[in-house]
């Protein structure tokens, strides 16, 4: 099986080994990974900020670079697979040419956990695991892709881990994209409520779909000196590669 990688700005920017750990995870179970030069940004944060031209830019970029394929589109971020997958097909409504091509991509494109679960069965491969966990649900990966079970199943599958469900795990922890740089007060103080959350379930790792989301909460760790480890879902799965 083949896959096109989209790495996502943030993995690109500041999470490179997370990125290393989707590959490791997915060469792990024989997928043949590929990097198409030319990816951007998928415009998710022009989108959020009202910015149409400008996410239209980025989307127009985006179909340049993956449409001439037919493998699946894999992304380890339910925000940015809900822009190419919910909100592409909107920003070419008066080109018919251009939706179509948004569509077709968009029928490829699968958040990283959907792909685990759903194509790879990794959560039946008896992966092993360390230590305590718990899970933040991100706002699109939870509210526009509708993907909730994935996440759980995998980590509730390690072998030698103590998946621990997190109160309220669905509840925004402010990051938010643009939000988060134009409201910071409003963005740290649900941080914080969200760390409380996390700390309450006694997990030594708190672990989420989206680096966005993680960036926030390890913001607020590091704020308050909590004792906690901050993991990309991908990190933790690969740590328990055998």
């Amino acid at each position: 099986m083949r896959v096109q990688l989209f790495g996502t700005c943030m993995i690109d920017t500041f999470f490179p080994e997370t990125g290393m750990s989707v590959m490791k995870l997915l060469r792990h179970f024989g997928v043949d990974v590929s990097y198409p030069k030319g990816q951007t940004c998928c415009g998710k944060p022009a989108n959020s900020g009202g910015y149409a031209r400008e996410s239209r830019k980025a989307a127009e970029q985006f179909i340049s670079v993956f449409e001439g394929s037919k493998d699946p589109i894999v992304t380890p971020s339910g925000s940015c697979a809900s822009m190419v997958k919910n909100h592409y097909h909107h920003l070419f409504k008066d080109n018919t040419m251009m939706r179509d091509k948004a569509l077709a991509v968009a029928d490829r494109t699968y958040e990283l956990t959907q792909f685990l679960v759903h194509e790879l069965k990794v959560h039946e491969a008896g992966l092993s695991g360390k230590g305590k966990i718990t899970y933040h649900a991100s706002c699109q990966l939870t509210r526009e892709l509708g993907v909730k079970e994935e996440p759980l199943l995998l980590l509730q599958s390690l072998n030698g881990a103590e998946f621990i469900p997190m109160p309220y795990a669905d509840r925004c922890c402010g990051f938010g994209g643009v939000f988060m740089a134009k409201m910071p007060e409003i963005s740290t103080a649900l941080a914080d409520e969200k760390l409380d959350t996390v700390l309450s379930t006694g997990a030594d790792t708190v672990t989420g779909c989206d680096h966005g989301c993680l960036m926030n909460i390890a913001d607020a760790v590091r704020r308050r000196g909590a004792r906690i480890a901050v993991k990309h879902i991908a990190t933790v799965l690969a740590e328990g590669l055998k």
